[in-house]
């Protein structure tokens, strides 16, 4: 991986979110509460926890697409108050963010057509992206023809061809059958590491949080989550779920959720 830049680190200090935005304290039911990270630019950042216990809002909320009810929250120099281009969100559902009516990759150089963008160059970043998830030949197919797991493909690819600093991918391998996900996962370490972006991935699956992160934040169960732990995986990539060490770290983030 090559040099990353400071605008794409990530910092958090006292977030909270609450259900109401009455400033009462007696009022106040929260989603999350004071929590605090700090996500370097280009590290691999996954955030492991139940369902419900409010990884899904704190990605949210460093997207931008909602509002803090209190603490500090920045992108590089920038402190987070709405959506921008340095961010984007990988969905679980990619049927929810493809448009049925265009191609391969008249979806993916969608975003290429809004910023007006011309034709040649947008072919050129298509091919480029298309190619990275392993979507060459498919080009002219509708999302109705496609597999989960390619229609997935398509959406990163999309993603990656604005080029935001910032990928944040909610649980997006979670519908994909356990073969696909695995390849998936593979593509994606070797998408990071071609592309030096900055990944916050959500997920409730410890095996899968070994596989891709750097780092695991460890998440309690809500209400009230905050990251309680941050777990180092110092093992090269690709990782082999067989290998003693991965065994050994698995274990010691299971016996943190069997407490």
């Amino acid at each position: 991986m090559g040099a990353v830049s400071r605008s794409n680190e990530i910092y958090i200090e006292r977030l909270n979110k609450s259900y109401s935005q009455q400033q009462t304290a007696g009022d106040l039911h929260y989603i999350i509460q004071d929590v605090d990270l700090v996500v370097k630019g280009g590290e691999f950042f996954v955030l492991l926890g139940p369902s419900g216990c409010g990884k899904s809002t704190l990605l949210s909320l460093i997207a931008g697409f909602v509002s803090k009810t209190s603490g500090y929250l920045r992108v590089g120099e920038k402190e987070v108050d709405r959506p921008g281009q340095d961010r984007a969100v990988v969905f679980q559902q990619a049927d929810s963010s493809l448009f049925p009516w265009l191609t391969v990759r008249e979806n993916v150089e969608f975003g290429l057509r809004m910023k007006r963008i011309p034709a040649a160059r947008r072919k050129e970043i298509s091919d480029r992206f298309i190619g990275m998830v392993g979507l060459k030949g498919h080009e002219n197919k509708f999302p109705r023809e496609l597999s989960g797991g390619m229609k997935q493909r398509v959406q990163l690819a999309r993603v990656l061809s604005n080029d935001p600093g910032i990928l944040l991918m909610d649980e997006p391998f979670g519908a994909l059958d356990a073969m696909t996900r695995r390849t998936m996962q593979r593509e994606l370490v070797k998408i990071w590491q071609e592309t030096d972006k900055t990944v916050i991935f959500v997920t409730h699956d410890i095996q899968e949080a070994l596989l891709l992160g750097g780092r695991i934040g460890i998440m309690s169960a809500g209400p009230s989550s905050r990251i309680t732990d941050i777990y180092e995986v110092p093992l090269p990539y690709p990782r082999d779920i067989a290998a003693p060490e991965f065994h050994d770290l698995y274990n010691r983030i299971q016996a943190h959720f069997d407490e």
